[in-house]
């Protein structure tokens, strides 16, 4: 026997895990088992930006009278604050700053311009967001909204509006639209 009297055995220590190891080990396991419960994150809800504002008369009253050249006023209720949206015919105000403002085009077309400053202003209002993507979608000849929003900011062609300032200036060109500021007077035919 070659213990000495009088010392106890020595315990033989656990071995732990490295952190490479443990890396290596949650790799497999993901790799054959998939994520735990705890792990998954959730589905991201898709939202359809302006679909609440688009379906409502007073939206729906606001845009009537921006492409007939005239005011209308509502209020909207966001997160315990009251924003008022206005148009006085050649523009749309939220809170009191102009978003989007006509420039006369020709006779039948007006062009559609965006603020890019008042838009980053308010870009975390989701009352602003919602009413942005709305005026966009209400104008069909516009096509599909060039404008994207993604963590609590505005982007238009891959970049967002607040780096754009400095290099494009703060005016962004939507697209042109029909108004209904001219009313078409029938053809009267002649006696001829």
């Amino acid at each position: 026997m070659t213990a000495q009297p009088g010392k106890p055995p020595k315990k033989e220590k656990v071995k732990k895990q490295t952190p490479e190891e443990r890396l290596e080990a949650l790799r497999y396991n993901h790799m054959m088992y998939g994520p735990t419960a705890k792990e998954m994150k959730p589905v991201a809800k898709k939202v359809t930006y302006g679909s609440a504002y688009l379906v409502h008369p007073k939206f729906q009253s606001l845009m009537t009278a921006f492409k007939k050249g005239t005011s209308f006023q509502f209020d909207v209720k966001d997160k315990e604050k009251t924003y008022v949206i206005s148009t006085d015919g050649s523009s749309i105000l939220f809170n009191g700053k102009i978003i989007y403002y006509s420039r006369p085009m020709n006779k039948y077309e007006d062009h559609l311009l965006l603020d890019r400053v008042a838009m980053t202003q308010y870009q975390t209002i989701d009352a602003l967001v919602h009413l942005a993507f709305a005026v966009l979608r209400s104008f069909p000849e516009l096509g599909a909204p060039a404008l994207a929003y993604a963590q609590h900011q505005f982007h238009h062609g891959g970049e967002t509006l607040e780096s754009a300032i400095a290099e494009h200036g703060p005016n962004l060109l939507m697209g042109s639209y029909r108004h209904a500021k001219v009313q078409e007077k029938p053809k009267s035919k002649g006696l001829y």
